[in-house]
């Protein structure tokens, strides 16, 4: 099995796990529920095999390096992530409608990856980002997008849990959606910080100088402060619910644009160059 046909059965899986969970929230239908949840376990190991199948190919061509140097790369690791932290969450709290707002991040994530505006080709690395600390920046990095993707739809699920129509009545309670919301936000935190800080550690080895102003350094410290700003209302100001909720989902947008916006724009980080 090829790295790409695991990644499509990956990408289908997911898609098919969304699906499985969304319906079983809407209809209540407890065997929905754990349908997702063993397609999502499913989909996790062939992404883990994707993973590892790519990274392999990769030294059979004589460039080895981790594959998280591209974008397509990188899609494929985020959609791993979330997966990853989404079971862990969904085995913690024994709650599968979660599910519903979380694994359609994995699969959007892989989906877009399938783009062919996506180069998935497997390239060599240019001599500075040969180094062990791409592995440590790239994993803390893509560790809290994860969690603040998970934020993101906890907070979603929070915004219609208080809207109390038909389906908010089969959401978990409102103040046990906030509390994970505001976990997954200081996990990303912690992982974003660690990125930033590797990040910058291998910046200065490789180019002598711990920060530049790129434009992916500057956007990764605006979100760094959007989220400091989170956890600053939520300790010192009391902020919960729906204020939480609403800052959670403006951070993400920044998120997004650092891990997607920059591309545009020239850089060290473009993926798009």
């Amino acid at each position: 099995m090829s790295s790409s046909l695991a990644l499509s059965i990956t990408t289908f899986l997911y898609g098919a796990a969304a699906c499985a969970y969304i319906c079983g929230w809407i209809f209540k239908k407890n065997y929905l529920n754990h349908s997702g949840t063993y397609l999502t376990i499913v989909a996790i190991v062939l992404n883990t095999i994707g993973i590892v199948l790519r990274w392999m190919a990769s030294y059979e061509m004589g460039i080895g390096h981790a594959p998280l140097s591209n974008l397509y790369e990188s899609l494929v690791f985020f959609s791993w992530t979330i997966a990853i932290i989404y079971i862990s969450i969904e085995y913690r709290y024994k709650n599968k409608t979660i599910g519903a707002f979380a694994v359609p991040l994995a699969f959007l994530s892989l989906a877009y990856a399938s783009l062919p505006t996506v180069n998935e080709n497997i390239q060599p690395l240019i001599p500075a980002l040969k180094s062990n600390w791409l592995i440590a920046h790239v994993f803390t990095c893509f560790l809290g997008y994860a969690g603040f993707a998970l934020a993101f739809g906890l907070s979603i699920m929070y915004l219609i849990k208080i809207s109390n129509n038909r389906l908010a009545q089969i959401l978990p309670d409102k103040r046990m959606i906030d509390e994970l919301t505001y976990q997954m936000i200081m996990f990303g935190f912690l992982f974003l910080t660690a990125g930033i800080i590797t990040g910058a550690v291998w910046a200065n080895s490789a180019w002598g100088a711990y920060w530049s102003w790129d434009p992916k350094e500057t956007w990764s410290l605006i979100t760094w402060f959007i989220y400091a700003t989170v956890i600053h209302a939520r300790l010192m100001r009391g902020w919960s619910g729906r204020r939480i909720a609403w800052l959670s989902i403006m951070g993400f947008f920044a998120v997004l644009f650092t891990y997607f916006g920059v591309n545009l724009l020239p850089g060290l980080h473009s993926y798009g160059q």
